[in-house]
């Protein structure tokens, strides 16, 4: 009796067939998602060699004109000081904030869902409305912050908290502070639900202290969902514009004036657009640069 033999090739055939139609199906949506996100860096990156501004369309290659002006901008390296200024101000105060809210609110309290749905309403306000209504509140004659610091001080106080370049700060990180706190807050109390109830008990039962509670087990086990929550809240914050145009378009001066308020008015008050092109990608390369290092020290941490 002969023995048959198979052929191996015949059997990779319908597998090398099957994959090749699921490519097929995924092929059209990764198609749409490059032309999306790669076709705008390129057209950026290409613009950003030429001079086109509100006057002249030239689109031969200028060298590094943009880039050599870009870093002799003084007012733009200000932009940046400025962002990372409420930065580095605004994002440990929301993360302080949140995680002692949701430290609070992790226990079963009377009303806590009522409370819980209270805090998060300034998350879904739109940026530019909280922004407005805080230009209302800091109205130097009718705005109700004047007048309860004037019930306090005994007399009647006129601050200008949108005009006064000592106040003007304060204003915007309030306001700031205000509507995303809410939003760490979220991340953090759902972090700390997860955290395993039995190891607090044993370390409780050790006579383990409340700090020492918290700093060896309990911020281990939320710290992967602090290190995104601090991650998103601190791109956020580096694109900040809705509630500092609001208060005070970018004044006194170009005093508050963000990194992406100067890129609007760059390229879309002052036209010009090669200039803007080689801002917008700078601020890319930065952003890159530091998620990579933000996901690089998470993955360490692990």
């Amino acid at each position: 009796m002969l023995a048959t033999q198979t052929d191996p090739t015949a059997a990779a055939r319908p597998r090398a067939g099957a994959r090749g139609f699921k490519y097929a199906l995924v092929a059209p949506s990764i198609f749409v998602l490059l032309l999306i996100g790669i076709f705008p860096l390129a057209y950026l990156l290409v613009v950003s060699f030429q001079n086109i501004t509100m006057t002249d369309v030239d689109t031969s290659f200028q060298d590094l004109l943009n880039y050599r002006l870009l870093f002799r901008d003084q007012r733009m390296w200000e932009a940046l000081l400025h962002t990372l200024i409420f930065i580095g101000i605004a994002l440990p105060v929301e993360l302080v904030l949140g995680l002692a809210m949701a430290q609070l609110f992790i226990d079963r309290i009377p009303g806590r869902q009522l409370f819980v749905a209270l805090l998060v309403l300034p998350v879904v306000v739109s940026p530019i409305v909280a922004g407005a209504t805080w230009s209302l509140m800091f109205d130097n004659r009718f705005g109700p912050i004047n007048q309860i610091i004037g019930w306090f001080a005994g007399e009647e106080i006129a601050l200008l908290w949108t005009i006064n370049p000592m106040l003007v700060y304060p204003a915007i990180l309030a306001a700031e502070i205000w509507q995303w706190t809410p939003f760490m807050f979220l991340l953090l109390l759902a972090a700390l639900a997860a955290v395993d109830r039995s190891q607090l008990e044993a370390a409780s039962i050790d006579g383990a202290g409340y700090w020492r509670t918290f700093f060896k087990i309990v911020l281990p086990a939320i710290w992967p969902v602090m290190a995104v929550a601090i991650l998103i809240r601190g791109l956020d914050l580096f694109r900040l514009f809705d509630i500092v145009w609001a208060l005070t378009r970018g004044g006194p001066g170009t005093m508050t004036e963000t990194i992406s308020m100067f890129t609007y008015v760059k390229g879309f008050q002052q036209f010009d657009t090669s200039y803007t092109a080689a801002v917008a990608l700078l601020i890319i390369v930065l952003l890159a640069v530091v998620v990579i290092l933000a996901l690089k020290r998470v993955q360490l941490a692990r």
